[in-house]
């Protein structure tokens, strides 16, 4: 009777440890290696550290694994694919895979940082008015980002008839880590981009900014409604963590900012100056307010730009989870 107890004890305790595991949540979070999406680079480079911001606030039933994208068509084909619950990603995007799933698969759940984007030029290029852009070719990081949605709108707002693959002025999709040489080569007359490229371009390429992108929410914090429906317990701590993070950004910009330079370091492969990032930094607002102008803009971006067609209902695209 004792060993059948004994037994029936240690089975228990199997389906127990089993139980737990099994409904251990697995959390696919996303970013960039962009100083715009300083939250996810600063929480990722915690999560190295052992420190995971998220991770001590969704407790040991949630375990985080983090990826990093170039731009944000990607990282929205990883959440239409299911390799990928949540991401801080640009409004462009958000907003084309809103549209293109009919409203029923992202939901933004918070904003995160506006500003911290360009139009960059040579200083000694001959481009000094918009006019000047035709037969030009200007680098965005990819077909169809927040940037090269920006570039393309603005530039039919200039009156120049730009296509996908040409045009007047030809917009050239080139990864970020890229863009840099592409520029001091002269293989591009301008770049579209975003921080900390912008200022890189500026200071080691002898760029100048020609157009400052202000009025744009660079980075939003989105998740799959498919994630949401299943966690929304888990998705409600996501917001409010994330919120925390933006409030300690704000409040402790220096510390932010070395934990934010190591990470880069560590998925870039380069060293970014700290005076840089101060730069940078300084071009852009973290914030987790959604501006309804800025919503109805970028909309309004992606329609001209040629990437949105058809409904723009936009009541479904934010939550409160």
């Amino acid at each position: 009777m004792r060993l059948i107890t004994i037994i029936a004890v240690g089975l228990s305790f199997a389906f127990a440890c089993f139980t737990q595991a099994a409904e251990k949540v697995v959390l696919r979070f996303g970013h960039f290696p962009n100083i715009t999406h300083a939250q996810g680079v600063i929480a990722h480079g915690l999560s190295r550290q052992g420190k995971g911001w998220f991770e001590q606030r969704l407790g040991p039933d949630v375990a985080i694994q983090w990826f990093t994208y170039n731009a944000g068509p990607s990282a929205m084909e990883a959440i239409f694919a299911r390799s990928l619950d949540l991401t801080y990603v640009g409004q462009g995007p958000a907003l084309n895979a809103y549209f293109k799933s009919d409203g029923e698969e992202i939901r933004v759940l918070s904003g995160a940082a506006t500003g911290g984007a360009a139009l960059v030029t040579r200083s000694d290029d001959a481009i000094k008015t918009a006019a000047d852009f035709r037969g030009k070719t200007i680098a965005t990081p990819q077909l169809g980002n927040t940037q090269d949605i920006s570039c393309r709108a603005w530039l039919k707002a200039q009156g120049f008839r730009v296509t996908q693959t040409g045009g007047e002025v030809k917009v050239l999709p080139v990864a970020n880590a890229d863009q840099l040489a592409a520029f001091q080569q002269k293989q591009v007359d301008a770049v579209w981009t975003v921080e900390p490229w912008v200022t890189r371009l500026l200071r080691e390429a002898n760029g100048k900014i020609f157009f400052d992108d202000k009025q744009v929410q660079t980075t939003w914090l989105v998740a799959s409604e498919k994630f949401l429906n299943d966690h929304r317990d888990v998705a409600r701590k996501i917001a409010t963590a994330n919120e925390d993070l933006t409030k300690w950004i704000q409040a402790n910009a220096v510390e932010a900012q070395r934990i934010l330079a190591a990470e880069l370091k560590e998925e870039t492969r380069a060293t970014i100056a700290p005076e840089a990032i101060t730069q940078a930094w300084q071009r852009i607002t973290f914030t987790t307010v959604v501006s309804p102008q800025l919503l109805r803009k970028a909309v309004q971006d992606a329609k001209d730009a040629g990437f949105s067609r058809g409904s723009t209902d936009t009541s479904k695209l934010f939550v409160r989870p």
